[in-house]
């Protein structure tokens, strides 16, 4: 499905964006995960990867750094030939309500889930006009559609993931680049380790249960798939019916 092509995975060592990088391999993708965790799970997940017989590569980078951005994306191009998937999934969280919260919390949340996702595709945009070609898949999260007690920053952050996706898929579908996003609910990942032993937050959820990375990352490879040539600007929820 995705032979012969190059993904970019923000956040790809792990969680989300890792089960979206090695289903993309899974595909015949050529991976390339940007991540800010150890370097011995970047290598760990490459070699999951690579497991598929696919080519793959970890950059440590912060998102938020415009220039570190530019930087890497010329270097994925230079060394893979084109970037054809991006895939928008690091995200932080700095929870805390609004009378409470420290301006650097609501900073460091909109610096990285938001202006990391402007940067890069700011900087992957000249590449896809020139090729003429691209999907963009970025991770916004119902607390954007919905907003959050004591998420004021994350909600803010992935409602402006969400504005931003529309734009650009305004912006670039006449040169055939699609942009679309995933707005996943309460997803079992290590960022929401904690929440997951709050039985009533289970009950809360129409499915009751949380669902897994690999649900929502199903649903990033299709949107980054041409089954979905026909889908640009979108966000689909993916929550068990939580945002009904």
């Amino acid at each position: 499905m995705f032979k012969n092509k190059t993904a970019v995975v923000t956040g790809g060592s792990q969680g989300i964006g890792k089960a979206t990088a090695l289903k993309l391999a899974e595909g015949g993708a050529d991976i390339v995960i940007i991540h800010m965790g150890s370097e011995e799970d970047a290598k760990a997940a490459c070699a999951e990867f690579e497991a598929f017989g696919v080519k793959s590569k970890a950059i440590r980078m912060d998102v938020s750094d415009f220039n570190a951005v530019k930087e890497a994306v010329a270097e994925i191009i230079a060394e893979f030939g084109s970037i054809d998937i991006l895939v928008n999934c690091a995200g932080i969280t700095r929870d805390g309500l609004i009378a409470m919260m420290k301006e650097d919390a609501f900073d460091a949340v909109i610096n990285v889930n938001l202006k990391g996702t402007f940067n890069m595709i700011k900087h992957c945009t000249p590449h896809f006009i020139k090729q003429r070609s691209g999907a963009v898949v970025n991770v916004s999260s119902v607390s954007g559609i919905m907003g959050n007690a004591g998420q004021a920053n994350y909600s803010t952050s992935k409602a402006g993931v969400i504005g931003l996706t529309k734009s650009t898929a305004k912006e670039l579908v006449a040169r055939g680049v699609r942009c679309n996003a995933v707005a996943p609910g309460f997803i079992a990942t290590d960022m929401t380790a904690n929440l997951s032993k709050n039985n009533k937050l289970a009950d809360s959820i129409p499915m009751k249960r949380m669902g897994t990375a690999e649900e929502v990352a199903d649903l990033i490879c299709f949107l980054a798939s041409d089954k979905a040539s026909y889908i640009t600007g979108e966000v689909v929820k993916v929550d068990g019916g939580i945002a009904m």
